[in-house]
């Protein structure tokens, strides 16, 4: 398989730049890998598709608002920062993105307010534009993370064209969202509403939930044709005993087991064991799942549309039969689906 083979023409109005006005508004595409059949429907209807003891996995990490804006000391030039991770908690260090990265050298200083309450100081170069900041915060470190909230955004992907709204606080977050971590949603989640569990659970529908803190490495394009030679970065990703418990009996008595998201996808395949078994998990994965692949656990999953060559739309096409996901798109566009973080969604069956 190579990169080019998962190209597409994406017409740039299909990007969706706010979400559905209500989480399950959203389209559902419905794609049954035994018949090779497409249905439309409404997510909502995404309960008609399941029966009583069927389990969906949710991935439960919580975005956190990790676009700050800071001036540079001497000239005040205004600079992004985007957190990506914290390296430790007593020296307050972090791995950070930069922009405009080219005016950011070592030894630098960045203030985030005006009365210097909030400094941070270049320590180190780690990509072209990574570095390593230190924060200089005279509080606690419950006071230096509210700071950090308080000044930072919801960090919404780069292709959008707007600003970031009131409302993106809610929106990019999932409704079961609780482990604060990510720097990008789990965008299959987000067309879960409260009405939608609630109709679920009536049903009789299992629930269980893993964590994987998404970093910007899923959005990371791929520079080299042949798949085997890409290089995802690590997440953190987490699984309990508890719901290690609840996936496995699933997957005993023969149950629909449902992946909600390509995060959620990633997180069970890398602790899956080659007896079809979950284990409990807490480390990183740098996974990259591409065609061709067998599963372990889910029989089914739900995802948004990605973006052309991307490696979520590569872990999809090993799920759903590249040919088949690549007519899946050629409707998806045909039907005005929308793509990408606020876009529409999909259930493969």
């Amino acid at each position: 398989m190579k990169t080019s083979d998962f190209n597409f023409d994406l017409p740039e109005e299909l990007l969706a730049e706010h979400p559905a006005e209500h989480r399950d508004d959203a389209k559902l595409m419905v794609l049954n890998r035994a018949t090779q059949t497409i249905e439309h429907r409404l997510f909502k209807d995404v309960v008609d598709y399941f029966e009583e003891k069927d389990l969906f996995i949710f991935n439960n990490t919580k975005v956190f608002p990790a676009r700050l804006y800071g001036n540079k000391e001497k000239t005040g030039a205004k600079i992004e920062v985007f957190l990506l991770r914290e390296l430790d908690k007593e020296t307050r260090v972090w791995d950070v993105l930069v922009d405009p990265a080219r005016k950011i050298r070592i030894g630098n200083k960045l203030f985030f307010t005006e009365d210097e309450g909030l400094v941070a100081e270049v320590i180190d170069n780690t990509t072209s534009r990574g570095r390593t900041l230190r924060f200089l915060y005279d509080g606690s470190y419950e006071e230096f993370r509210a700071k950090l909230k308080e000044l930072g955004e919801t960090p919404l992907p780069k292709y959008f064209k707007r600003e970031v709204e009131p409302e993106d606080a809610e929106r990019y977050q999932t409704i079961y969202a609780k482990h604060e971590g990510a720097v990008a949603a789990p965008t299959a989640g987000l067309h879960f509403s409260r009405h939608l569990m609630k109709k679920l659970e009536i049903k009789g529908i299992d629930f269980a939930e893993v964590t994987l803190h998404v970093g910007l490495g899923t959005f990371n394009p791929i520079e080299v044709e042949d798949l085997s030679k890409h290089k995802m970065e690590s997440e953190e990703a987490i699984i309990d005993q508890k719901n290690a418990d609840i996936i496995n009996k699933a997957v005993s008595e023969g149950r629909r087991v449902c992946a909600v998201g390509t995060t959620t996808m990633r997180t069970i395949e890398t602790s899956v064991s080659s007896n079809k078994k979950i284990g409990p998990y807490h480390g990183w994965t740098n996974k990259f799942i591409f065609p061709p692949h067998e599963f372990g656990v889910a029989n089914c999953m739900i995802t948004n549309f990605h973006m052309p060559k991307s490696t979520l739309m590569m872990m999809i096409a090993a799920f759903a039969g590249k040919d088949f996901l690549m007519h899946a798109y050629e409707e998806a566009i045909k039907h005005k689906y929308k793509f990408y973080s606020y876009g529409d969604a999909m259930l493969i069956l």
